[in-house]
């Protein structure tokens, strides 16, 4: 291409070296196109709630086809308690982040399945990260789609500050889609009301937190937090996922209110 063909940007970019952080300031000038304004990401929780079977699977599968119609939904699935048995031996046996990884994409990618068979005859598909360049497509026609947290990094995925567990799994897959599709809402269906100061199943006194931003939730200093805190770090330099909430689906009508854009659960934002 020829320089006089480029923007002045353009021609710097070419020319400059991408490690110069006033060039990289000049990057985010122009505003960041939503791509899938009117969707909204579900996030399906593994150990939370698709691991408590029936009771708690069947009656979200009929709050999601009841809002078939009326919102979009990219649904992503957790992995859950399958996915820990997974580490522990992956661990005993020595393997490294990037093999545990893998090994847990693979039971977010099973919850999926059982999502998807349950979704099939309301003509819900299944996609894998190759297929998200269909995604509009599939949400246009049938509404919904389903898919599988854990980020495709599988060996690539980084290693956490302490110890060898994956810091970067099915909550923050799904993280991610909201934020680099510029989603309408990026929602967390856990088995608690919100975000509490400690473990409600833990401690009886643990106070229920309804709204909060990063810097007041960086002063508490939480030990325990209902998101991965890897959702909490990339929310701090998000363009357009500036704000998450976590819904108990156990309570019915508590999706399709959270799809409505109603006061429920907790919602976190940046600052």
């Amino acid at each position: 291409m020829q320089n006089e063909l480029l923007t002045e940007l353009g021609r710097s970019l070419v020319s400059g070296s991408l490690t110069d952080v006033a060039l990289l300031e000049r990057t985010s000038a122009h505003p960041v196109v939503q791509i899938l304004p009117e969707a909204n990401v579900v996030k399906v929780g593994g150990q939370s709630f698709i691991d408590r079977g029936r009771a708690a699977v069947f009656p979200l599968i009929d709050e999601i086809v009841e809002n078939l119609g009326r919102h979009q939904m990219i649904i992503g699935t957790g992995a859950g308690t399958r996915a820990r048995h997974a580490y522990s031996v992956g661990i005993d046996l020595g393997m490294p982040t990037g093999v545990l990884s893998v090994l847990g994409t693979f039971v977010s990618m099973q919850n999926a399945r059982m999502l998807h068979y349950l979704l099939a005859k309301h003509g819900i598909p299944f996609i894998e990260p190759a297929q998200f360049p269909q995604l509009p497509l599939y949400l246009e026609e049938r509404g919904a789609c389903i898919f599988f947290g854990m980020p495709p990094y599988t060996f690539w995925q980084q290693n956490p500050a302490v110890g060898r567990i994956p810091p970067h799994r099915t909550d923050t897959g799904c993280y991610l889609v909201s934020e680099v599709f510029g989603t309408r809402s990026m929602i967390f269906v856990k088995d608690e009301d919100g975000l509490y100061t400690a473990d409600p199943k833990k401690e009886k006194h643990a106070r229920f937190i309804p709204r909060i931003t990063l810097g007041e939730l960086a002063e508490l200093d939480l030990q325990d937090v209902v998101v991965e805190r890897a959702v909490l770090e990339m929310m701090a330099n998000a363009e357009n996922s500036r704000s998450i909430r976590i819904i108990n689906g156990l309570k019915p009508g508590n999706l399709t209110r959270a799809l409505a854009g109603e006061d429920v659960g907790t919602v976190i934002t940046a600052d």
